[in-house]
């Protein structure tokens, strides 16, 4: 079981914040009982791995389109134990346009790790469940909150934007995760364990549809008079200039996407690279040898001299 939290309550929870930031904390998880959105994965029933699974899918893909994927995934693979002796291809084909077909298979390798050495039963800890492979920070915290009902530390892109114009008085935050950032969200975290996931998924559900990256909704914020930001005036993003945009059409992981849709419609039957000259009839000879080796490399593509069954790719 996760350890209990210490009697002593955090900084922001003692002395005259005490009463402000109990009433923040009850505002916000009121409004989030009333507002939550509904998906699948926070239906009562649904497993720890089930969770986990969420977590990973949802990493930088809308929930809208994780949804629907998840939902045909666990009825497919329930469990570590399924998923552990599902085939690359079969895995592969599932994830469909996801994105960032890696994290599938580094579900399946933490799914073997499972097996192996949990007996198939997600481990409930923060440390234990960072050992696994493909599992991080936050996917570990999100865990232990919204599977086991724990005290942790959840901060995803929404927790730390809410935290940061709620409290920093910021209009966004640093472009990378700061031990400030921790801090500060330790600090706020409910003492009680499940009122503590209870807050997390509560913060994330406000960065999701009210506290929004653009165009937020503060008419709508069940805490915006205490909402440092607001306060401010609205200043706005102090990080702006570090921040680094990345293109999407043409890149490599364009290319890349290109690949693994054709790759897909093929199913088990070998895709010679002519084939795939001639789909993508755009893109040069060294871009797209990059993204081919690059695909082979992630273990997403085999190259082969001879037609074999399976999910290959000749050269």
């Amino acid at each position: 079981m996760p350890a209990l939290p210490s009697p002593t309550p955090p900084r922001a929870q003692r002395g005259a914040d005490a009463d402000s930031l109990a009433s923040l904390h009850t505002r916000l998880i009121a409004w989030f009982e009333a507002n939550a959105r509904e998906l699948p994965w926070r239906e009562a029933g649904t497993t720890p791995w089930g969770v986990l699974v969420s977590e990973v899918m949802s990493q930088q893909t809308p929930v809208s389109r994780v949804a629907p994927r998840w939902l045909d995934w666990i009825q497919r693979w329930p469990g570590p134990h399924e998923l552990a002796v599902a085939s690359t291809t079969d895995v592969l084909r599932a994830w469909d346009r996801l994105g960032y077909p890696r994290r599938a298979l580094r579900l399946v390798a933490c799914a073997r790790a499972v097996v192996e050495r949990w007996g198939g039963e997600l481990p409930r800890t923060e440390a234990d469940l960072r050992s696994l492979p493909g599992i991080g920070e936050y996917t570990a915290a999100a865990v232990v909150a919204f599977a086991y009902r724990g005290r942790a530390v959840v901060l995803d892109t929404n927790v730390r934007r809410v935290l940061a114009r709620l409290l920093g008085g910021e209009a966004l935050p640093a472009p990378s995760l700061t031990r400030a950032e921790r801090d500060r969200a330790a600090d706020v975290l409910p003492a009680d364990p499940a009122t503590s996931a209870r807050w997390n998924i509560a913060l994330m559900g406000l960065g999701a549809l009210v506290c929004r990256p653009t165009s937020p909704a503060c008419e709508a914020c069940p805490v915006r008079d205490s909402c440092a930001w607001r306060g401010a005036g609205y200043p706005t993003d102090a990080h702006a200039g570090r921040r680094r945009t990345q293109a999407w059409h043409g890149t490599d992981r364009q290319v890349r996407g290109r690949i693994m849709a054709v790759l897909r419609q093929a199913g088990d039957r070998p895709v010679p690279l002519a084939a795939l000259v001639d789909v993508l009839v755009d893109v040069e000879d060294a871009q797209l040898d990059r993204a081919l080796a690059g695909l082979v490399a992630d273990g997403l593509a085999d190259r082969m001299t001879e037609p074999a069954p399976g999910y290959r790719l000749p050269r």
